[in-house]
Order: C-alpha cells, then sequence, then structure tokens
C-alpha cells in the first residue's frame, strides 16, 4: 500500500506564465498571499516530502523552505521537461505533480489518487473531474523516469497525451470538478477574489 511517506509532492512552477503576461503565476499574489502559498498549505500535509520545479526566481521559491529544481532542458519546454527533473530528484518511489495556479486543491487528493492506483493497478493515477482528464495532477513512480526521458527526447512535450500512454487509473473528482479550476490570465484571478468566500 502507498502511504503518505512514499510520496513527494512536486508544484509546478516553471511555466512562462504567457496569458498572465509573462509574470511567474507561482508568485502572484491571490489574496494577501502569492499563489504557491495556498497551494503548499493546502498540499503539504498530505505528502512526506515537497519540492518546487522554477525556472526564474528562485531565490524567491527557495523563501517558502523547500527545495527548488529547475528543467535541465533549457528554454521553457513544457510540463513534461518540469516533471522529468522532478523524478530524476525527488528521495521516495512516488512523486505528486501538481500545478501553482490551482488555489482550491482538496485535502483528499493525494487519498483519491493513492485509492485510484491501487483498485485499478495502472502505471499512474491521474484526476479525472468529471468531465475532462486533469493530466497536471498525476502520481507518477519514479520508476517511469527513462521512459519519460525517451519520450522527451524523441520530442514529445504533450503532458496528456504521454500520460495517456500509460493508460493511467482515474481518480473521479465528477462530485467536485470546482477544485481543479486554474487561474491562467487577471480576468480569472480577479473572478476568483471577487468569488472566495473567505480571505485568501
Amino acid at each position: 500500500m502507498i502511504n503518505k511517506q512514499d510520496i513527494t509532492a512536486m508544484i509546478l512552477a516553471g511555466g512562462r506564465g504567457t496569458r498572465m503576461g509573462g509574470r511567474d503565476k507561482g508568485l502572484v499574489p491571490l489574496g494577501n498571499r502569492p499563489m504557491i502559498a495556498h497551494v503548499l498549505q493546502a498540499i503539504r500535509p498530505q505528502v512526506g516530502n515537497l519540492i518546487i520545479n522554477a525556472n526564474r526566481n528562485l531565490s524567491r521559491y527557495a523563501d517558502f523552505g523547500f527545495p527548488v529544481i529547475s528543467d535541465e532542458l533549457e528554454g521553457f519546454q513544457g510540463p513534461l521537461a518540469g516533471i522529468l527533473a522532478g523524478l530524476q530528484s525527488v528521495p521516495t518511489p512516488w512523486m505528486l505533480c501538481i500545478p501553482c495556479d490551482v488555489p482550491g486543491i482538496p485535502h483528499d487528493l493525494v487519498a483519491r489518487l493513492i485509492l485510484a492506483q491501487e483498485e485499478q493497478q495502472a502505471d499512474m493515477a491521474v484526476v479525472h473531474d468529471g468531465d475532462r482528464l486533469q493530466p497536471a495532477f498525476a502520481l507518477i513512480p519514479t520508476t517511469l523516469t527513462r521512459d519519460l526521458e525517451t519520450c522527451l527526447n524523441r520530442g514529445e512535450r504533450q503532458l496528456r497525451q504521454w500520460c495517456m500512454s500509460h493508460h493511467p487509473a482515474l481518480a473521479d473528482y465528477s462530485d467536485a470538478p470546482q477544485h481543479f479550476i486554474n487561474i491562467n490570465d487577471h480576468k480569472e484571478l480577479e473572478h476568483i477574489q471577487a468569488s472566495a468566500p473567505d480571505p485568501l
């Protein structure tokens, strides 16, 4: 059985933030804290270890108190590059991949992914919100490191395609899809700020 001590969460904060005007999304203020701080608070109790994947503002991310790793592939190659860097770095047999721009991460995310993995016996487990796959929320074994490296070397950059090639176990969140709403631009940020029931 997988337990939380077997899992290192890696927060993906290494993107360009193009739709956010090039801003580093993890550090964009949401309420009274940077966006990544909300993610850290939600996921820290659910895992044994935590790291941050970032490609700029490394010292600011390090101030959160967790190891910071960067993509080995230069030029912002996308989330798969960050996932590979994480898989090569984590000290645990499993890595939980989550993005930095989804502040509503549920408290039972890891529990549901573990349950899906153990019941369905797949290579990895991925969230499905009842409408679509959410491949940025994935529980991945480090045994897939070499496979992902090969995939990137042949030019693959689509996270969903790589996940689906492994016929993942699906963690069903059709009862709570709102937890996976991400913030891509300033308009979505303003909407989340306005609709938050409590101070962020």
